[in-house]
């Protein structure tokens, strides 16, 4: 049996309005989908440190509590949602997630389905 009732879309309640960060948001996601590619655990620790130094790297700040908002969304949608749009990161994939600096890689396919999920989730 399947439930017809629509689905509300869960959007994250940020206390700052400039925490609604889709480039972060898709990092963190191709991050944890990475790292479970290669270690078969959803590291929270690792999207908290990448968290820090992406925000470091970009100049900016957040609030410490939409830090752990936006991370527990990156690891929903990397655990739920990337196979449902037919993203699978495997261990083959992982490099062409990211640029020689540890950067988006925008020209690849599975990161541009990522993005579109990011900015649909905020």
């Amino acid at each position: 049996m399947t439930d017809s009732t629509p689905r509300q879309k869960l959007e994250p309640e940020f206390n700052e309005p400039d925490s609604a960060r889709p480039e972060l948001l898709c990092f963190l996601v191709a991050i944890a989908a990475a790292s479970y590619a290669l270690s078969k655990e959803w590291r929270v620790d690792h999207v908290v440190q990448c968290c820090r130094q992406w925000l470091e790297k970009n100049s900016l700040e957040m609030n410490w509590l939409d830090r752990v908002r936006i991370g527990q969304l990156a690891l929903k949608i990397a655990s739920k949602d990337l196979l449902k749009v037919g993203v699978a990161v495997r261990l083959s994939s992982v490099q062409a997630l990211f640029t020689s600096e540890m950067e988006l890689n925008e020209a690849n396919t599975m990161v541009q389905r990522m993005l579109v999920l990011c900015y649909e989730a905020l």
